[in-house]
Protein backbone atom coordinates (compact mmCIF):
# COMPACT_ATOMS: atom_id res chain seq x y z
CA UNK A 1 0.00 0.00 0.00
CA UNK A 2 1.10 3.70 -0.78
CA UNK A 3 2.98 4.98 2.39
CA UNK A 4 0.88 8.12 1.40
CA UNK A 5 -2.32 6.21 1.53
CA UNK A 6 -1.88 4.56 4.72
CA UNK A 7 -0.82 7.61 6.48
CA UNK A 8 -4.41 9.02 5.81
CA UNK A 9 -6.07 6.10 6.68
CA UNK A 10 -4.53 5.75 10.13
CA UNK A 11 -4.94 9.59 11.01
CA UNK A 12 -8.54 8.64 9.77
CA UNK A 13 -8.71 6.06 12.11
CA UNK A 14 -7.56 8.25 15.23
CA UNK A 15 -10.08 11.25 14.33
CA UNK A 16 -12.92 8.63 14.38
CA UNK A 17 -11.65 7.23 17.68
CA UNK A 18 -11.46 10.87 19.13
CA UNK A 19 -14.50 11.95 17.80
CA UNK A 20 -16.27 8.69 19.14
CA UNK A 21 -14.71 9.17 22.70
CA UNK A 22 -15.13 12.81 23.06
CA UNK A 23 -18.77 13.50 21.34
CA UNK A 24 -21.70 13.65 23.79
CA UNK A 25 -24.52 14.04 21.10
CA UNK A 26 -25.45 10.62 19.48
CA UNK A 27 -24.98 11.96 15.76
CA UNK A 28 -21.33 13.03 16.21
CA UNK A 29 -20.79 9.18 17.66
CA UNK A 30 -21.93 7.70 15.06
CA UNK A 31 -19.80 9.78 12.87
CA UNK A 32 -16.86 8.87 14.39
CA UNK A 33 -17.98 5.21 13.72
CA UNK A 34 -18.33 5.25 10.22
CA UNK A 35 -15.26 7.21 10.10
CA UNK A 36 -13.51 3.85 11.40
CA UNK A 37 -15.36 1.89 9.09
CA UNK A 38 -14.27 3.57 6.34
CA UNK A 39 -10.71 3.81 7.27
CA UNK A 40 -10.13 -0.01 8.33
CA UNK A 41 -12.08 -1.45 4.93
CA UNK A 42 -9.08 -0.29 2.83
CA UNK A 43 -6.40 -2.04 5.25
CA UNK A 44 -8.42 -5.23 5.05
CA UNK A 45 -8.86 -5.27 1.59
CA UNK A 46 -5.06 -4.01 0.25
CA UNK A 47 -3.91 -7.27 -0.73
CA UNK A 48 -6.69 -7.71 -3.46
CA UNK A 49 -6.81 -11.58 -2.82
CA UNK A 50 -10.51 -13.19 -3.06
CA UNK A 51 -10.76 -13.81 0.47
CA UNK A 52 -9.40 -9.95 2.06
CA UNK A 53 -12.45 -8.53 -0.69
CA UNK A 54 -14.62 -11.33 1.37
CA UNK A 55 -13.79 -10.29 4.75
CA UNK A 56 -13.53 -6.20 4.07
CA UNK A 57 -17.41 -7.23 2.45
CA UNK A 58 -18.11 -8.83 5.63
CA UNK A 59 -17.03 -6.37 7.66
CA UNK A 60 -18.85 -3.60 5.63
CA UNK A 61 -22.43 -4.82 6.02
CA UNK A 62 -22.10 -5.86 9.50
CA UNK A 63 -20.65 -2.17 10.59
CA UNK A 64 -23.28 -0.56 8.69
CA UNK A 65 -25.95 -3.24 10.28
CA UNK A 66 -24.80 -2.14 13.35
CA UNK A 67 -24.32 1.62 13.29
CA UNK A 68 -27.60 1.38 11.62
CA UNK A 69 -29.20 0.11 15.03
CA UNK A 70 -27.16 2.95 17.21
CA UNK A 71 -28.97 5.53 14.96
CA UNK A 72 -32.11 3.76 15.80
CA UNK A 73 -32.01 3.17 19.31
CA UNK A 74 -30.89 7.03 19.87
CA UNK A 75 -33.55 8.14 17.72
CA UNK A 76 -36.18 6.05 19.56
CA UNK A 77 -34.67 7.49 23.10
CA UNK A 78 -35.31 11.12 21.90
CA UNK A 79 -38.65 10.43 20.80
CA UNK A 80 -39.45 9.43 24.15
CA UNK A 81 -37.16 11.62 25.98
CA UNK A 82 -36.29 14.64 24.35
CA UNK A 83 -32.82 13.73 25.10
CA UNK A 84 -29.70 13.23 22.50
CA UNK A 85 -26.49 13.22 25.34
CA UNK A 86 -25.17 9.61 25.00
CA UNK A 87 -25.49 9.77 28.99
CA UNK A 88 -29.42 10.05 29.05
CA UNK A 89 -29.88 6.97 27.19
CA UNK A 90 -33.21 5.88 29.36
CA UNK A 91 -35.58 4.02 27.21
CA UNK A 92 -35.99 0.67 27.93
CA UNK A 93 -36.05 -0.77 24.25
CA UNK A 94 -33.44 1.94 23.04
CA UNK A 95 -30.66 -0.04 25.87
CA UNK A 96 -31.52 -3.18 24.20
CA UNK A 97 -31.44 -2.08 20.47
CA UNK A 98 -28.06 -0.61 21.68
CA UNK A 99 -26.50 -3.65 23.45
CA UNK A 100 -27.27 -5.63 20.44
CA UNK A 101 -25.46 -3.11 18.34
CA UNK A 102 -22.55 -2.35 20.34
CA UNK A 103 -22.33 -6.37 20.76
CA UNK A 104 -22.24 -6.91 16.79
CA UNK A 105 -19.56 -3.98 16.49
CA UNK A 106 -17.47 -5.98 18.99
CA UNK A 107 -18.15 -9.19 18.17
CA UNK A 108 -19.74 -10.43 21.08
CA UNK A 109 -21.76 -13.77 20.68
CA UNK A 110 -24.80 -14.10 19.08
CA UNK A 111 -23.43 -11.57 16.76
CA UNK A 112 -19.85 -12.86 16.75
CA UNK A 113 -19.88 -15.19 13.52
CA UNK A 114 -17.64 -12.21 11.20
CA UNK A 115 -15.16 -11.60 13.72
CA UNK A 116 -13.27 -14.51 12.48
CA UNK A 117 -13.77 -14.53 8.73
CA UNK A 118 -12.74 -11.25 9.32
CA UNK A 119 -9.63 -11.63 10.62
CA UNK A 120 -9.20 -14.63 9.07
CA UNK A 121 -8.76 -12.69 5.59
CA UNK A 122 -6.79 -9.46 7.28
CA UNK A 123 -3.19 -9.05 7.02
CA UNK A 124 -1.18 -9.57 10.97
CA UNK A 125 -0.73 -5.85 11.10
CA UNK A 126 -4.57 -4.63 9.74
CA UNK A 127 -5.70 -7.96 12.60
CA UNK A 128 -4.05 -6.10 15.42
CA UNK A 129 -6.42 -3.05 14.51
CA UNK A 130 -9.24 -5.39 13.84
CA UNK A 131 -8.62 -6.57 17.65
CA UNK A 132 -7.85 -3.50 19.87
CA UNK A 133 -7.76 -0.26 18.19
CA UNK A 134 -11.52 -0.50 16.26
CA UNK A 135 -13.02 -1.95 19.60
CA UNK A 136 -12.43 1.27 21.13
CA UNK A 137 -15.10 3.44 20.34
CA UNK A 138 -17.47 1.06 20.95
CA UNK A 139 -16.42 -0.02 24.55
CA UNK A 140 -15.87 3.32 25.74
CA UNK A 141 -20.32 4.31 24.41
CA UNK A 142 -20.48 1.16 26.32
CA UNK A 143 -19.03 2.69 29.22
CA UNK A 144 -20.82 5.77 28.97
CA UNK A 145 -24.31 4.13 28.91
CA UNK A 146 -23.44 1.51 31.08
CA UNK A 147 -26.10 2.77 34.15
CA UNK A 148 -28.80 1.86 32.06
CA UNK A 149 -27.90 -1.25 30.71
CA UNK A 150 -29.49 -4.49 30.86
CA UNK A 151 -27.32 -6.77 33.38
CA UNK A 152 -28.89 -9.89 33.13
CA UNK A 153 -28.67 -9.74 29.31
CA UNK A 154 -25.10 -8.61 29.44
CA UNK A 155 -24.48 -11.22 31.74
CA UNK A 156 -26.12 -14.47 29.48
CA UNK A 157 -24.13 -12.74 26.38
CA UNK A 158 -20.76 -12.43 28.36
CA UNK A 159 -21.22 -16.34 29.71
CA UNK A 160 -21.49 -17.17 26.25
CA UNK A 161 -18.74 -15.10 24.75
CA UNK A 162 -16.68 -16.78 27.23
CA UNK A 163 -17.82 -20.59 26.33
CA UNK A 164 -18.02 -20.26 22.41
CA UNK A 165 -14.81 -18.62 22.16
CA UNK A 166 -13.04 -21.34 24.16
CA UNK A 167 -14.87 -23.65 22.59
CA UNK A 168 -14.95 -22.69 18.90
CA UNK A 169 -10.65 -22.05 19.50
CA UNK A 170 -10.18 -25.36 20.62
CA UNK A 171 -9.82 -27.20 16.56
CA UNK A 172 -8.32 -24.23 15.13
CA UNK A 173 -4.97 -24.22 13.10
CA UNK A 174 -4.87 -20.82 11.71
CA UNK A 175 -3.83 -18.73 14.24
CA UNK A 176 -5.84 -15.85 12.76
CA UNK A 177 -8.66 -17.26 13.91
CA UNK A 178 -7.37 -18.96 17.35
CA UNK A 179 -6.63 -14.65 18.30
CA UNK A 180 -10.27 -14.12 17.07
CA UNK A 181 -11.85 -16.47 19.29
CA UNK A 182 -9.49 -15.39 22.16
CA UNK A 183 -10.99 -12.01 20.95
CA UNK A 184 -14.11 -13.00 21.47
CA UNK A 185 -13.60 -14.55 24.69
CA UNK A 186 -11.71 -11.68 26.45
CA UNK A 187 -14.62 -9.64 25.30
CA UNK A 188 -16.99 -11.82 27.13
CA UNK A 189 -15.05 -10.72 30.69
CA UNK A 190 -15.47 -7.23 29.87
CA UNK A 191 -18.95 -7.15 28.97
CA UNK A 192 -20.29 -9.19 32.24
CA UNK A 193 -18.48 -6.66 34.46
CA UNK A 194 -19.33 -3.24 32.82
CA UNK A 195 -22.40 -2.61 34.55
CA UNK A 196 -21.43 -3.09 38.05
CA UNK A 197 -17.60 -1.59 37.56
CA UNK A 198 -16.96 0.23 34.55
CA UNK A 199 -13.22 1.11 34.87
CA UNK A 200 -12.47 -2.01 35.63
CA UNK A 201 -13.98 -2.82 31.82
CA UNK A 202 -11.33 -0.21 30.38
CA UNK A 203 -8.76 -1.45 32.96
CA UNK A 204 -9.48 -5.14 31.22
CA UNK A 205 -9.62 -3.81 27.64
CA UNK A 206 -6.10 -2.00 27.72
CA UNK A 207 -4.20 -4.82 29.26
CA UNK A 208 -6.10 -7.01 26.91
CA UNK A 209 -4.91 -4.79 23.69
CA UNK A 210 -0.73 -4.60 25.35
CA UNK A 211 -1.17 -8.33 25.66
CA UNK A 212 -2.59 -8.84 22.22
CA UNK A 213 -0.56 -6.35 20.63
CA UNK A 214 2.56 -8.05 22.02
CA UNK A 215 1.35 -11.28 19.99
CA UNK A 216 0.57 -9.94 16.89
CA UNK A 217 3.61 -8.15 16.41
CA UNK A 218 6.12 -11.17 17.06
CA UNK A 219 4.07 -13.26 15.03
CA UNK A 220 4.16 -10.91 12.27
CA UNK A 221 8.12 -10.24 12.90
CA UNK A 222 8.45 -14.36 12.75
CA UNK A 223 6.30 -14.14 9.61
CA UNK A 224 4.01 -17.04 11.07
CA UNK A 225 0.04 -17.41 10.00
CA UNK A 226 -0.63 -21.26 10.76
CA UNK A 227 0.40 -24.07 13.32
CA UNK A 228 2.09 -26.03 10.66
CA UNK A 229 4.64 -23.25 10.28
CA UNK A 230 5.11 -21.69 13.76
CA UNK A 231 6.57 -25.25 14.72
CA UNK A 232 9.68 -24.49 12.71
CA UNK A 233 9.59 -21.20 13.82
CA UNK A 234 12.17 -21.92 17.09
CA UNK A 235 15.12 -22.26 14.55
CA UNK A 236 14.81 -19.15 13.56
CA UNK A 237 14.23 -16.88 16.46
CA UNK A 238 14.91 -18.86 19.60
CA UNK A 239 15.07 -16.23 21.74
CA UNK A 240 11.85 -13.80 20.27
CA UNK A 241 9.56 -17.61 20.36
CA UNK A 242 10.80 -17.73 24.02
CA UNK A 243 9.18 -14.44 25.13
CA UNK A 244 6.10 -15.35 22.68
CA UNK A 245 5.81 -18.36 25.04
CA UNK A 246 5.41 -16.18 28.61
CA UNK A 247 3.19 -13.76 26.40
CA UNK A 248 0.55 -16.52 25.41
CA UNK A 249 0.68 -17.69 28.98
CA UNK A 250 -0.12 -13.93 30.30
CA UNK A 251 -3.11 -14.09 27.88
CA UNK A 252 -4.34 -17.08 28.90
CA UNK A 253 -4.42 -15.32 32.67
CA UNK A 254 -1.74 -17.56 34.20
CA UNK A 255 -0.48 -15.67 37.60
CA UNK A 256 2.11 -14.46 37.99
CA UNK A 257 1.54 -12.39 34.62
CA UNK A 258 0.04 -9.24 33.80
CA UNK A 259 -3.15 -11.25 32.66
CA UNK A 260 -4.09 -12.57 35.19
CA UNK A 261 -4.34 -9.17 37.21
CA UNK A 262 -8.08 -8.43 34.94
CA UNK A 263 -8.95 -11.86 35.54
CA UNK A 264 -8.41 -11.72 39.44
CA UNK A 265 -10.06 -8.46 39.85
CA UNK A 266 -13.24 -8.73 37.57
CA UNK A 267 -13.92 -12.12 39.90
CA UNK A 268 -13.24 -10.41 43.23
CA UNK A 269 -15.67 -8.00 42.02
CA UNK A 270 -18.59 -10.72 41.15
CA UNK A 271 -18.35 -12.11 43.83
CA UNK A 272 -18.87 -8.82 45.99
CA UNK A 273 -22.27 -8.71 43.86
CA UNK A 274 -23.30 -11.80 45.14
CA UNK A 275 -22.47 -13.29 41.21
CA UNK A 276 -20.42 -16.34 42.35
CA UNK A 277 -22.50 -19.25 40.00
CA UNK A 278 -21.30 -17.00 37.62
CA UNK A 279 -17.89 -16.07 38.43
CA UNK A 280 -17.26 -20.22 39.05
CA UNK A 281 -18.54 -20.54 35.61
CA UNK A 282 -15.97 -17.97 33.89
CA UNK A 283 -13.28 -19.89 35.91
CA UNK A 284 -13.78 -23.04 34.81
CA UNK A 285 -14.87 -22.18 30.59
CA UNK A 286 -11.43 -19.73 30.84
CA UNK A 287 -9.58 -23.03 30.92
CA UNK A 288 -10.72 -23.53 27.61
CA UNK A 289 -8.70 -20.53 26.63
CA UNK A 290 -5.94 -22.01 28.35
CA UNK A 291 -5.61 -25.14 26.68
CA UNK A 292 -5.68 -23.74 22.96
CA UNK A 293 -2.64 -20.70 24.48
CA UNK A 294 -1.01 -24.01 25.74
CA UNK A 295 -1.30 -25.75 22.60
CA UNK A 296 0.16 -22.55 20.79
CA UNK A 297 2.97 -22.17 23.28
CA UNK A 298 3.87 -26.06 22.34
CA UNK A 299 4.15 -25.48 18.91
CA UNK A 300 6.30 -22.36 19.08
CA UNK A 301 8.47 -23.38 22.18
CA UNK A 302 9.00 -26.52 24.09
CA UNK A 303 9.44 -29.24 21.35
CA UNK A 304 8.90 -30.30 17.56
CA UNK A 305 6.50 -32.46 17.56
CA UNK A 306 7.78 -36.73 16.33
CA UNK A 307 6.63 -36.58 13.16
CA UNK A 308 7.79 -34.63 10.34
CA UNK A 309 6.64 -31.46 8.41
CA UNK A 310 6.16 -30.36 5.02
CA UNK A 311 8.38 -26.81 5.25
CA UNK A 312 11.71 -26.35 5.38
CA UNK A 313 13.94 -25.41 8.96
CA UNK A 314 14.53 -21.90 8.63
CA UNK A 315 18.49 -20.86 9.26
CA UNK A 316 19.13 -19.04 12.56
CA UNK A 317 19.25 -15.80 12.03
CA UNK A 318 20.24 -13.21 14.44
CA UNK A 319 17.69 -10.33 13.95
CA UNK A 320 17.48 -7.75 16.19
CA UNK A 321 13.64 -7.66 17.91
CA UNK A 322 11.90 -4.82 17.06
CA UNK A 323 11.97 -2.49 20.06
CA UNK A 324 8.01 -2.03 20.52
CA UNK A 325 7.86 -5.53 20.59
CA UNK A 326 10.18 -6.05 23.52
CA UNK A 327 7.95 -3.02 25.27
CA UNK A 328 4.72 -4.48 24.83
CA UNK A 329 5.83 -8.12 26.01
CA UNK A 330 7.99 -6.45 29.14
CA UNK A 331 4.00 -4.95 30.12
CA UNK A 332 2.58 -7.94 29.20
CA UNK A 333 4.85 -9.80 31.76
CA UNK A 334 5.67 -7.54 34.66
CA UNK A 335 2.57 -5.54 35.97
CA UNK A 336 0.92 -7.87 38.62
CA UNK A 337 2.87 -6.64 41.04
CA UNK A 338 1.59 -2.90 41.25
CA UNK A 339 -1.88 -4.11 41.10
CA UNK A 340 -2.44 -2.39 44.76
CA UNK A 341 -1.20 0.70 42.70
CA UNK A 342 -3.63 0.05 39.96
CA UNK A 343 -7.00 -0.87 42.45
CA UNK A 344 -6.24 2.60 44.33
CA UNK A 345 -6.77 4.51 41.32
CA UNK A 346 -10.26 2.66 40.20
Amino acid sequence: MNPQAKLIFIMSLFLGTTITMSSNHWMTAWAGLEINTLAVLPMISKSHHPRAIEAATKYFLVQAAASALVLFSSMTNAWHTGQWDITQLTHPTSSLILTAAISMKLGLVPFHFWFPEVLQGSPLTTGLILSTAIKLPPITLLYMTSHSLNPELLTTMALLSIALGGWMGLNQTQIRKILAFSSISHLGWMAIIIVYNPKLTMLNFLLYSLMTAAVFLTLNSMKVLKLNTLITSWTKSPSLSSIFLLTLLSLAGLPPLTGFLPKWLIIEELTKQDMVPAAMMMSLLSLLGLFFYLRLAYCATITLPPHTTNHMKKWHTNKPVNISIAILTTLSLVLLPISPMIVTIL
